[in-house]
């Protein structure tokens, strides 16, 4: 919020560092169309009254909300579920639900133990999809977990430092398609579309007769229908095109340097400050 009043954001490129200045003094119809969030928790964001604040002079905002089922294991530092549904009510009732992605994503399976029973973190989706449903939203989107390198390092820091141990398992592409239909059969009694986020494979595998769509989490057209006005609708081939991203162009101005995420989630990838904040952690 300091810098859309300062009408700029400096924009710090991961790779070669270099700064390339976004400049936000126009709102809708001029330079910025559309502002879309992603987040976990609103908590901030709704007491702030940032909304609202963008809002006046005209700015468009979308809302794409992760609310996955509560796990203390996989997600610890979450506000209880309690509170984060009780958060997606709020938005949906100022903003309207027309501009809000539920997320449930990703979808896990895994041992809590070497060889252990199979676990999964679908257990609140019924419950999830109800409220989301009685709210009026009517967009989900998934993706099942994808195991990186640097993930794999962190669980095996881990295992030995008096922490559970966890395994996470990839399915198999006849159990994706299964939970996936599961899925898609029940959001459709609630008057929800089901959504995969880079699962173009598993996009590929489906039943004939699927309504399951692909996902575009920053949606040009979306954003047209919803706002009107000419905002990109030119596909972003720069993000996992190859996987199924069906994005339009952005700019990302989201920054960890600037604003760390707290949440620790034991399957991220994104938060570059997760493994060295762990690694603390468990030394002190």
């Amino acid at each position: 919020m300091d810098h859309i009043n300062l009408g700029f954001f400096n924009i710090k490129n991961p790779y070669n560092k270099t700064i390339k200045k976004v400049n936000v003094s126009g709102v809708s119809g001029d330079s910025i169309h559309s502002i879309v969030f992603w987040s976990k928790n609103y908590d901030a964001f709704i007491k702030a009254r940032a909304g609202e604040k963008l809002n006046q002079p005209g700015f468009n905002i979308y809302f794409n909300f992760t609310i996955n089922s509560e796990s203390a294991l996989l997600e610890p530092n979450l506000p209880s579920l309690k509170k984060r549904l009780e958060q997606l009510d709020k938005l949906s009732s100022i903003f309207g639900p027309e501009k809000i992605s539920w997320r449930f994503d990703p979808i896990c399976f895994y041992q809590s133990r070497n060889k252990g029973p199979g676990k999964n973190n679908l257990s609140d989706f019924a419950m999830i999809a109800q409220t989301v449903s009685n709210l009026g939203i009517k967009k989900c989107v998934t993706s099942f977990f994808d195991n990186y390198t640097k993930i794999q390092r962190r669980l095996k820091f881990l295992s030995p430092k008096n922490h559970q141990a966890v395994f996470f398992i990839d399915p198999s592409m006849d159990k994706k398609k299964q939970v996936i239909h599961r899925m898609e059969k029940h959001l459709a009694t609630a008057g929800i579309t089901l959504y995969l986020c880079c699962e173009k494979e598993l996009f590929s595998n489906l039943d004939a007769d699927t309504m399951v769509q692909q996902n575009s989490c920053i949606d040009g057209n979306l954003l047209k229908t919803l706002f009107r006005g000419h905002p990109e609708i030119k596909r972003d081939y720069g993000q996992r095109s190859k996987q199924g991203c069906k994005c339009t162009k952005s700019i990302d101005i989201g920054s960890y340097d600037a604003h760390p995420c707290f949440h620790n989630c034991l399957f991220c990838y994104a938060n570059p400050q997760i493994d060295t904040f762990i690694q603390k952690t468990n030394i002190q």
